[in-house]
């Protein structure tokens, strides 16, 4: 076991050390000079100079990226160009928004896709199977910022039942904070339960083939320990991808949902360095949804070797 612990978080610090390097070199082949949008109207070259010389920009690449590795090891990503705040400081204050509206969603997805998926594949051929289908191939077709823009028409707007925009902290007020979330959560939820869906059904179809559960059968074990002791734990795994890759997804991707409901979080801090040309910012965001990727990634590796002790076997081999 230690041996495939170590070996995997080996690999995840390799794969952080080349996604700082893509990083960085991807962040300064961006076109245009964030001198000049810094400047304004006030171009003159002592003012361009001051400020390639204030943030480092003269530097050459090798500097620039020691400078920005040594600094962000201590946890100082810098500071933005266009507000000059602590890009750690804003980080921290937008991540939360999003990663809690993707646990959320991922909760809603996961409940909502493996129990259609189980259902999909144990009354295969039948009504059950036909509307956890037609709902799954809905959630895929439609856009979630449709979706979005309805849901506020009708259940905000029209019923009054959540909130249309805004967030409220959780330790402000739990209940308020859940209150604004969970119509977002529930849009962002519905396209990955859809695929959670056909990957819990085709997953599931194969395990009910295998022998082993025709043993289990055999043995007389009731269809509640067959379908949820043996089938549905030996087709977690590849839910359990799925689950993992799209978290790392909703955190970097949940840009559209969070417009939609004007939420503070990580998609709009992207969006707005982007725009700005905020190198420290765009760098900084970037950097920790990789992290965030690579985190997620072992995580789900270290959950495999739980849900099946055989992949542990084989690591430790």
């Amino acid at each position: 076991m230690r041996r495939y612990l170590l070996g995997r978080l080996w690999q995840s610090i390799v794969t952080l050390i080349l996604a700082t390097i893509v990083v960085f070199v991807g962040v300064r082949a961006l076109p245009g000079d964030p001198a000049l949008a810094l400047a304004g109207e006030d171009r003159d070259p002592e003012s361009l100079r001051a400020i390639r010389e204030q943030y480092g920009l003269d530097d050459s690449l090798l500097v620039q990226f020691w400078q920005f590795v040594s600094h962000a090891a201590r946890g100082d990503l810098g500071q933005s160009i266009r507000t000059g705040e602590s890009v750690t400081t804003m980080i921290a204050n937008a991540l939360p928004v999003t990663i809690e509206l993707s646990v959320l969603a991922i909760l809603v997805a996961s409940v909502l896709g493996v129990g259609a998926g189980v259902v999909a594949a144990v009354r295969r051929g039948r009504p059950a199977e036909w509307a956890a289908n037609a709902l799954a191939l809905l959630g895929l077709s439609v856009p979630n910022f449709w979706l979005g823009l309805m849901a506020i028409l009708y259940l905000s707007v029209a019923l009054g039942l959540f909130p249309a925009s805004g967030f409220v902290p959780f330790f402000t007020d739990p209940v308020g904070n859940l209150h604004h979330l969970i119509l977002p959560a529930l849009i962002l939820g519905t396209g990955l339960a859809a695929v959670i869906m056909r990957q819990t059904r085709s997953s599931m179809l194969d395990a009910l083939s295998a022998d082993y559960i025709r043993t289990a059968e055999a043995k007389g074990l009731s269809p509640r320990a067959v379908i949820g002791r043996h089938a549905l734990r030996n087709s977690l795994i590849v839910v359990v991808t799925i689950v993992g890759l799209q978290l790392g997804a909703l955190i970097s991707g949940a840009v559209v949902t969070e417009r939609i409901f004007a939420l503070p979080g990580f998609g709009k801090l992207t969006v707005d360095a982007v725009f700005q040309r905020d190198y420290p910012v765009i760098q900084a965001v970037v950097l920790v949804t990789a992290a965030a990727y690579i985190l997620i990634n072992l995580l789900v590796d270290l959950l495999y070797s739980v849900i099946d002790p055989r992949i542990r076997v084989r690591g430790d081999a």
